[in-house]
């Protein structure tokens, strides 16, 4: 399936990474489940993909806040990445959007804004040979306010030297397309494969 893309020229193309890049969430909720077992805390499905577009840190924080638990957010966030990058070899790439960056390489710069720490970012991104697709990536840890403000977004165009206006987004969390609105940039909703394997079992 081709995503189509909205009218108008853009200089920059930014990319949420997991669930837009790479098929990354269902191997994210595994890491999670298994990290957080260990802490005895309960991390619905539902939620997981509610909270998409969320940092690391602020789940954590999240969950200590909601079950009374007293975490520590280093000691698990590591301990999640681990049980991550043990499922590396098992990652694809969304094809829509990876058809996209290798159509559009060379013509716009491109960046990925996640909410996913540099470490688990640069390993989803080098196991998949698309690393050296992007000028710059903003990641966890590296801004202030998560999505859905709209600060990573415009930190990544300040990067790129590209005018918010002038950048489209491409996202499958609803909390990163408020986050581009919020910037003054153009979104394409790429859907989750979740929901894919619903409709098609419909």
């Amino acid at each position: 399936m081709k995503l189509q893309l909205p009218p108008g020229i853009f200089k920059a193309y930014l990319f949420d990474c997991d669930g837009t890049i790479v098929d990354s969430m269902p191997l994210h909720y595994i890491a999670w489940s298994k990290a957080l077992a260990e802490q005895q805390c309960e991390f619905g499905e539902d939620r997981f993909y509610d909270w998409g577009g969320v940092s690391v840190a602020e789940v954590i924080q999240r969950l200590n806040k909601q079950q009374g638990l007293n975490m520590s957010v280093e000691e698990v966030s590591n301990r999640k990445e681990h049980f991550y990058i043990e499922n590396l070899a098992q990652l694809k790439a969304i094809p829509e959007v990876l058809e996209v960056i290798e159509e559009n390489f060379g013509r716009v710069p491109f960046a990925v804004v996640s909410g996913s720490t540099r470490e688990s970012v640069t390993a989803s991104l080098a196991t998949l040979n698309l690393l050296d697709r992007f000028e710059t990536l903003v990641c966890a840890g590296e801004y202030q306010k998560g999505k859905p403000d709209p600060e990573a977004f415009l930190l990544a165009a300040n990067k790129l030297g590209v005018a918010p206006e002038s950048c489209l987004v491409f996202e499958d969390a609803d909390m990163g397309i408020q986050a581009a609105a919020a910037a003054g940039m153009a979104s394409v909703k790429i859907a989750q494969t979740r929901q894919k394997s619903r409709q098609s079992s419909r």
